[in-house]
């Protein structure tokens, strides 16, 4: 009989998928549920509802108990810990009485660029656009009405934890997406926090940053517990018990690291799905970039970040044309074999993919420079027009931005001893670690888990919480404990398949100048 008490939940909000994973003592999964959801572009502004975000997680949640009831005979009514993860940054402002006060500002929304810039400049210290630190500046450069009721800001990870717990407190991997952390103090750098409260503008307001922040919270520490309100809200048919123990909420990010044991220096993960991400944990502090974040590991180690808002989602546009097209003529596919098919055609391109070139640019990048985003597809005439080309183009696109950002780092000399991929870029055996090796010049590696590796992340960090020996670090327990005896998978693409992404990204960066007169003129 399975023991709930004995086991760990792990759920993650992400941009496409809301996921929940049960995983026992021994880490291994037990159940899986999901529900699929999508943001919505209202009035320029990337967001989702927070009534999507109950349907949402109720529907997950459901399935998650089905799953368990189905394979093991027993209704999921309590476990030993739970965890709560979402996509990073973006903005969340509420008043004293917990009411939303404007809509949510998703990490996808390009539109804080003043905002950003004039803070990376007081802080000396790079605030990209996603930040919830900028989306709050610029809310009080342009003089938002919602200002004057605003009571404290937060994520979408630590808006269902309060909800969750009545807790208002943070992970700090997540926290430091919000606003810059002191690796020392381990919370919110003291000497920025003065410096934005010493802004006129943000004076004008009587706003004291501090206090409309969350609480900062590391790995392991006490997070709260649910609430009988919040099992309410998780599950309202009230089978799910209150007074289970909760982990500090993380961000995609932090869960990312975890689930591929890459919290210690000089680890590192690449995460690639809607959007995609780098992230090399680094005891090195590296000049100012405005490609690269300085966030930390959800045991407050500094983490260099190249983030990338565009990776899948256009290679998804095009494999629905291709299934669109087999449907005219009476030929239903898989789409997950599809996927499967296509991207292991797009290993028998030319390396440098035959005079073909692609922008997946559904948003800006903060990477490129773009606050906008067009779909861009563009060959020569003397093109080698084939399958293979044109799927390596997609994928190589899908890397492109994450190389330029990740070639900077290759010149401050940051150490990386390993690398692992996770997210469903990496689904296809060998073809997303190939295309990746060839954009970053090393060997990829790949975990068994790697297709699901945000909701177990935060799994195990809901497991660190709870059966962590005393003065164990987080680094410590995923080594010894649950990555001991791991199965992974490496790939190293060859010289010239090296060569060949040199040869595009080339190409791809002075053909930078047509996507900016596409978001200018289309």
């Amino acid at each position: 009989m399975l023991n709930l008490k004995e086991t760990a939940i792990g759920i993650e909000l992400g941009s496409t998928r809301i996921k929940a994973v049960l995983i026992n003592k021994d880490h291994k999964v037990l159940a899986q549920g999901d529900h699929t959801w999508e943001n919505s572009l209202i009035d320029g502004i990337w967001t989702y509802s927070l009534e999507e975000v109950k349907e949402g997680l109720q529907d997950c949640f459901r399935n998650l108990k089905e799953d368990v009831k189905e394979k093991h005979g027993v209704t999921l009514n309590t476990a030993g810990v739970l965890g709560v993860s979402a996509m990073m940054h973006g903005y969340l402002p509420f008043n004293e009485k917990d009411e939303q006060i404007c809509e949510f500002r998703t990490w996808r929304n390009t539109i804080t660029g003043e905002a950003a810039e004039k803070l990376s400049d007081l802080f000396d210290f790079n605030i990209p656009q996603r930040w919830s630190i900028a989306h709050l500046y610029q809310a009080i450069l342009n003089k938002e009405g919602h200002l004057k009721d605003l009571s404290y800001i937060t994520t979408l990870a630590g808006y269902v934890h309060y909800l969750l717990s009545g807790e208002k407190v943070m992970g700090i991997g997540e926290a430091s997406g919000m606003f810059p952390i002191d690796s020392k103090t381990m919370d919110y750098d003291e000497q920025m926090v003065e410096k934005f409260n010493a802004l006129d503008e943000v004076k004008a307001y009587g706003l004291d940053l501090k206090s409309l922040l969350p609480k900062v919270i590391k790995a392991g520490e006490d997070a709260g517990t649910l609430t009988k309100k919040g099992a309410l809200y998780l599950d309202p048919t009230g089978e799910f018990e209150a007074g289970v123990v909760l982990a500090p909420c993380e961000g995609d990010a932090g869960t990312g690291m975890t689930a591929t044991d890459s919290v210690r220096t000089a680890t590192g993960n690449v995460s690639a799905g809607t959007s995609d991400f780098a992230m090399i944990v680094t005891d090195k502090k590296l000049k100012r970039h405005r490609e690269i974040d300085m966030v930390t590991t959800p045991a407050g180690m500094p983490v260099a970040m190249v983030h990338c808002n565009n990776c899948t989602s256009d290679i998804n546009a095009w494999v629905r044309l291709l299934r669109e097209s087999l449907k005219l003529f009476g030929l239903e596919m898989d789409l997950s074999d599809m996927y499967e098919r296509l991207f292991k055609t797009a290993l028998k391109g030319d390396e440098d993919c035959g005079g073909l070139l692609s922008y997946n640019y559904y948003s800006g990048e903060g990477v490129t420079d773009l606050d906008e985003g067009r779909l861009l597809f563009i060959r020569k005439p003397d093109a080698r027009f084939t399958l293979a080309n044109f799927m390596r183009t997609h994928l190589y696109s899908a890397m492109a931005t994450l190389k330029i950002g990740m070639d900077i780092l290759n010149k401050e000399d940051v150490r990386i001893d390993k690398i692992y991929g996770h997210g469903g870029f990496f689904k296809t055996e060998e073809v997303g670690q190939r295309i990746l090796s060839a954009a970053i010049g090393a060997p990829v590696s790949v975990m068994e888990t790697a297709g699901e590796g945000g909701p177990y992340g935060m799994a195990l960090l809901g497991a660190y919480r709870l059966w962590k020996e005393e003065g164990e670090s987080l680094e410590d327990y995923l080594d010894d404990k649950v990555f001991k005896d791991a199965k992974t998978t490496s790939v190293m693409a060859n010289e010239k398949e090296v060569e060949g992404f040199d040869r595009f990204i080339e190409d791809y960066k002075n053909c930078l100048t047509v996507e900016k007169e596409a978001i200018k003129h289309f």
